[in-house]
């Protein structure tokens, strides 16, 4: 699925509307994730999320401040042929909502936020999560909110699990579980195969490295986002009994490396190393005309400005099948071939 797709034709919404739609792959996630008989979907918006929520509980409260997007909201269910969602159009603080919100299981908020920031901040959120948890606290336990993903977990200042989200090897979204469905601190997922680790998972020390092994694999944004680097290399070493280290390509990027393969359910893209040489393109093409290479794809610690020069400096005269990655550093180049 492209990342970009967000529903079918069935959906009809505004240009702001599908613009800020809850990706089809992520909507689904989180209404199994957050399955129950009777949920409300607060800031539903054009019903993206409520569409999936519907085919997942038994009743859905679906509330939206706005009344064109909740009219959209009817419709899209509709679409959906779904007739389980009550659809309560209001300022979900005010008494005239809560009223219409019976006892519920799980209380799901999408908020409202600035579209831009130097640094997103908890506080921006609007209706705000401690104003939420009143307001709803004699209806439920069990809260569920959206935040910005960008924020880390020490930025949070409230008792919940943290549940990053990948998709497609891109950081999309960050949950936040308070209540009965909080299962652990924080915990990295990976859409569109629902690959899973967390802080309950058992850690093992990573040691930084100067020296790349034989193989290697980026891990998904996810787990960097969640702090879970330990507990992947931990579920790593158990899985291939051998030793993984970290390997630093700049100050954004980072590798595992090991002597053995690293394939694993949460890493995004696992490799191995096919050569390492002096970051020159000349000696690099001739290198690569002994390999099945026709393609190769410059990663981390390349010049941008240069990309397109270099790389056709790589490939001249290639005429190989495959296609391999080069992440440089410190004037070397680290040329891998995806496995797995």
């Amino acid at each position: 699925m492209s990342r970009k797709k967000k529903f079918d034709n069935r959906i009809k919404a505004d240009n702001d509307g599908l613009r800020f739609a809850t990706p089809e792959v992520v909507a689904s996630y989180r209404a199994k994730r957050l399955k129950c008989q009777t949920i409300a979907d607060i800031s539903c918006g054009i019903g993206g999320q409520t569409i999936f929520f519907a085919k997942e509980c038994e009743k859905v409260y679906a509330i939206e401040i706005d009344q064109e997007k909740i009219d959209f909201a009817r419709k899209n269910c509709e679409r959906y042929g779904l007739e389980n969602v009550e659809f309560i159009c209001g300022d979900a603080l005010s008494e005239e909502v809560l009223e219409q919100v019976p006892k519920i299981d799980i209380l799901f908020s999408d908020p409202a936020r600035p579209p831009l920031e130097d640094k997103r901040l908890i506080t921006s959120l609007k209706p705000g999560i401690p104003e939420v948890l009143s307001a709803y606290e004699e209806k439920t336990n069990n809260f569920a909110f959206e935040a910005p993903p960008q924020m880390t977990p020490d930025r949070i200042p409230f008792d919940c699990e943290k549940e990053y989200l990948s998709l497609n090897g891109q950081l999309n979204r960050l949950n936040l579980y308070f209540g009965d469905i909080k299962t652990c601190d924080r915990s990295a997922v990976s859409l569109p195969s629902e690959a899973r680790i967390d802080s309950n998972s058992p850690a093992s020390e990573i040691i930084t490295t100067e020296h790349i092994g034989e193989f290697a694999c980026e891990p998904e944004p996810s787990v960097i986002k969640a702090e879970l680097l330990p507990e992947l290399a931990g579920s790593i070493m158990e899985n291939t009994g051998s030793e993984v280290k970290l390997f630093n390509i700049d100050q954004k990027r980072i590798l595992l490396t090991s002597e053995s393969p690293l394939n694993h359910p949460i890493a995004k893209t696992s490799y191995e190393i096919i050569q390492i040489s002096k970051l020159d393109t000349a000696l690099i093409n001739k290198q690569l005309r002994k390999e099945d290479i026709g393609t190769v794809i410059l990663r981390a610690g390349t010049d941008p400005a240069r990309y397109w020069e270099m790389r056709n400096e790589i490939e001249k005269g290639l005429t190989g099948s495959g296609t391999a990655h080069l992440f440089a550093r410190d004037g070397t180049a680290i040329i891998c071939k995806i496995i797995g």
